[in-house]
C-alpha cells in the first residue's frame, strides 16, 4: 500500500515539455539507500572476509620470508611472499565482490580478464619482463648478494635485487638501478664467483739488461707481499720483444675482492721500481728513432726518375725539374749548364 500510495504521490513527466521534477531526483535516491540497507548485510560479510583474506595473505608471506631466511635467500622470500600475498588479497577480493552482488559469477570475471589480458600484456610488458627474470635471477642465483658484479657500464657490489631491478653500489660510491632484464640477457662478469683472482702488469726492461736477473728479481717481490697467495705461486715470464723494451709478463693470485686486488697491485708496482732500481736494471720509456734523408741527388724534382715523391703521371710529359728549366735559361744567355753553379736570371 506504501508503494501503491508514494508511486501515486509522485507527479508523472510530461512529454514535450521541459519540466523539472524534484522528486523524480528524491525517489532515485531513496531507492539507491533502499538498495544499500538491503546489501548492508552483505556488505558487512563481504568486508569480514576480504579482512580474514588479507590477513591469510599477511601470514604466508611471513612464512614464506621466515622459511627462505633460514636458508640464507632473504631476497626470494620476499619476492615470492609478496607474489603469493597479492594472489590470495586478489581472489580474497574476488569472493567478497560475488558476496555483494550475487549474481557476479567469477567465472564472468576470469572470462573477461582472460580477454583484456592481451592489452594489460603490452601495457605492463616491461614490468612483466623485469619481474620474471627478477625471480628468475633469485631462483638461479648466478650471483648473490654481497658479490662484486659488472654488467654493462656498471662494476660494483650488489645491494639488493628487487622485482623490477637489481641495486648495485658502484666502486666510487654510486648508486646503480639496472633492471632486471638487462641482467638476465645480457653477460655478466661475477668477479667474487670465485675465492681467489689472478692479476697481471707488464713491466718493460732494457734489451741490454738480463732477462733472467729481471724475472728473479720480480719473483722475489711477488713472493715477499702477504696479500699475494703462493699457491697457486706466483710467475714471471717473459712475454714480448717491444719496439723500446723486453716485456716481463708478472701474474699472481690475491682475494678475489676488488679491495685486495687493487691494493696488492699497488705493492706490486712499488716493490718491482725499487728492486729493478737497486739491480741496476733499466725500465725505458717509448723510443723513436727518426732516419733523415739528405735530398742532394741528380733525380731529385725529376719525376721520371726520383725514388720518392709523385709518381710519373700516366698520360703526357712529366714536368721537368727546376733547376733544369733554369738552367736552359742561363745557356741562352751564354752561361754554364751545371745547375749547382748556374745563376738565376736577372
Amino acid at each position: 500500500m506504501q508503494t501503491e500510495n508514494s508511486n501515486q504521490s509522485v507527479p508523472s513527466d510530461k512529454a514535450g515539455e521541459i519540466d523539472l521534477n524534484p522528486a523524480l531526483a528524491l525517489e532515485r535516491v531513496d531507492n539507491w539507500l533502499d538498495g544499500a540497507v538491503r546489501l548492508l548485510p552483505n556488505i558487512v560479510v563481504a568486508i569480514i572476509v576480504f579482512i580474514i583474506f588479507w590477513i591469510i595473505a599477511k601470514v604466508v608471506k611471513s612464512v614464506m620470508q621466515k622459511a627462505f631466511n633460514s636458508r640464507g635467500r632473504s631476497n626470494l622470500g620476499e619476492v615470492l611472499g609478496g607474489f603469493v600475498k597479492a594472489c590470495i588479497i586478489g581472489f580474497g577480493g574476488l569472493i567478497a565482490a560475488t558476496i555483494v552482488i550475487p549474481s557476479l559469477e567469477p567465472a564472468n570475471i576470469v572470462a573477461g580478464l582472460g580477454v583484456s589480458s592481451v592489452a594489460i600484456g603490452f601495457a605492463f610488458k616491461d614490468i612483466l619482463q623485469n619481474w620474471l627474470a627478477g625471480v628468475l635471477i633469485l631462483l638461479r642465483q648466478p650471483f648473490e648478494i654481497g658479490d662484486q658484479i659488472h654488467v654493462g657500464d656498471y662494476v660494483g657490489t650488489v645491494k639488493h635485487i628487487e622485482t623490477r631491478a637489481t641495486i648495485i653500489r658502484t666502486y666510487d660510491g654510486q648508486k646503480a638501478v639496472v633492471p632486471n632484464s638487462e641482467i638476465y640477457t645480457n653477460a655478466v662478469l661475477v668477479k667474487t664467483g670465485e675465492d681467489k683472482r689472478r692479476t697481471q702488469y707488464d713491466i718493460g726492461i732494457g734489451y741490454a739488461d738480463d732477462i733472467d736477473e729481471a724475472c728473479e728479481r720480480i719473483l722475489d717481490v711477488l713472493k715477499g707481499i702477504d696479500g699475494i697467495e703462493q699457491d697457486p705461486a706466483p710467475e714471471a715470464f717473459a712475454w714480448d720483444l717491444a719496439a723500446s723494451w723486453v716485456t716481463i709478463r708478472a701474474r699472481w693470485w690475491t682475494d678475489s675482492k676488488r679491495g685486495d686486488v687493487v691494493a696488492n697491485k699497488s705493492a706490486v708496482i712499488r716493490g718491482v721500481k725499487k728492486a729493478l732500481d737497486e739491480a741496476a736494471i733499466d725500465m725505458p720509456y717509448n723510443t723513436h728513432v727518426h732516419l733523415l734523408h739528405d735530398q742532394t741527388e741528380e733525380s731529385d724534382g725529376d719525376r721520371t726518375s726520383q725514388r720518392e715523391g709523385w709518381p710519373v703521371p700516366k698520360q703526357g710529359d712529366a714536368p721537368k725539374p727546376r733547376y733544369q728549366v733554369m738552367s736552359k735559361d742561363v745557356m741562352g744567355k751564354g752561361g754554364t749548364s751545371d745547375p749547382n753553379t748556374a745563376e738565376a736570371p736577372e
